[in-house]
């Protein structure tokens, strides 16, 4: 398991902002995804273990209303979705054919999905918010997914808004956006995320108390020494 309770913690005191800032720093440049943004309870901030879809395009005898009831659907992989984790689909940036509608989504919410991420749209769109399912994705359109993408499987390796993802890999999602962090990296970013946000916190202080920005953010070896005193203080 990827995210320990104590993991998903700390990284729910962190943004994504602060992520995708730790991130760069680490050599990764592309962690935000390009298309999924606050849809339906995006106030909320959600972490969890990605579950990943994959559609690919629509081809037409694939594509069909009966594939919906195929052991490779939609409806398959929503039942195979673990507790806790947000399920996260590649949809190409599609937008003219919404991947879920209400009743899906009012599924993964009884199953206990955290939330649902993807550069495609859904549909159903006021259905959808009534399920108080928190989704981050580009938008709605009323028709159906057959109607432009084939959904060929789920659990393995996407992209995401121009991003990858793998199986394991922990998605957070905000009301900026929604970031992916490395499996291998999780426990180096919860921890670089709780410093990194104890000091924006601290240099915002300084800003309202009249402190000028050279120097102060980013930190040079004065401000990093009266930083390093009122950490300690802190304890």
């Amino acid at each position: 398991m990827t995210l320990t309770p104590e993991l998903k913690s700390a990284l729910m005191q962190i943004s994504t902002a602060t992520v995708t800032t730790v991130l760069l720093k680490k050599g990764l440049r592309r962690s935000w995804m390009r298309g999924p943004m606050p849809y339906s309870g995006g106030e909320e901030k959600v972490v969890g273990e990605a579950f990943t879809l994959r559609f690919v395009p629509m081809r037409e005898d694939l594509a069909t209303p009966e594939s919906w009831a195929s052991p490779i659907s939609t409806r398959a992989a929503i039942e195979a979705m673990p507790e806790g984790c947000i399920a996260i689909a590649d949809a190409m940036g599609v937008r003219d054919a919404g991947i879920f509608g209400d009743i899906l989504a009012e599924r993964m919410k009884v199953r206990g999905v955290a939330g649902l991420v993807t550069d495609g749209v859904m549909r159903d769109g006021a259905g959808v918010r009534s399920t108080n399912l928190p989704i981050w994705c580009a938008g709605v359109a009323a028709p159906a997914s057959v109607a432009g993408l084939t959904f060929v499987g789920w659990n393995e390796p996407i992209a995401c808004g121009g991003t990858a993802v793998f199986p394991g890999d922990v998605i957070m999602a905000d009301g900026d956006g929604a970031v992916v962090i490395p499996k291998a990296m999780v426990t180096a970013v919860a921890e670089a995320g709780l410093e990194q946000e104890l000091f924006e916190g601290w240099a915002h202080m300084e800003v309202r108390n009249g402190a000028a920005l050279p120097g102060l953010y980013p930190p040079n070896e004065e401000t990093k020494a009266r930083y390093a005193i009122w950490r300690a203080k802190r304890g």
